[in-house]
């Protein structure tokens, strides 16, 4: 059997063409999220949130998290008062924005929780950027809500 060079080169040519569109095609259709549209604004902001995240850490009892039955329960330290918490709690799902979710401190006892049926099921990080007292902080770590494979 005779082989055609020019058939074999002209087929291997169009197969690399063709495998080169279909991975451009599908890495344009490929969903890229930001963890903010606001990427630049936010990094100019990034040494006042090490100045925050060292005053969180050096707080004798730190602010922690769990996950209960009756939702995610953040208990913030005991010595600042609950009028003098405020800030907000971002949940950021690093594989889908329209999960995204913030919500305002409002704290009873020095806890505050926030039901898990406003909270989509997925890997969160959770980011707390808080003021007690005079002082500012931000505590930051992540978080498994729902199915507990993912």
């Amino acid at each position: 059997m005779k082989i055609n060079w020019k058939a074999f080169i002209a087929a291997v040519y169009v197969s690399f063409i063709s495998m080169i569109l279909l991975l451009v095609g599908m890495s344009a259709g490929q969903k890229i999220d930001l963890v903010t549209d606001h990427y630049y604004e936010e990094e100019l902001k990034f040494q006042g949130k090490i100045d925050k995240t060292q005053r969180a850490t050096a707080l004798e009892v730190p602010l922690s998290w769990k996950i209960t039955e009756s939702g995610l329960q953040i208990q913030y330290p005991a010595t600042f008062a609950d009028s003098a918490i405020s800030g907000h709690i971002r949940m950021y799902c690093p594989s889908d924005n329209r999960n995204d979710r913030q919500f305002a401190i409002e704290v009873k006892d020095s806890r505050q929780t926030v039901a898990l049926s406003q909270i989509p099921a997925g890997r969160y990080k959770i980011q707390v950027d808080w003021t007690g007292g005079n002082e500012t902080y931000w505590n930051e770590g992540v978080v498994v809500i729902g199915n507990q494979n993912l």
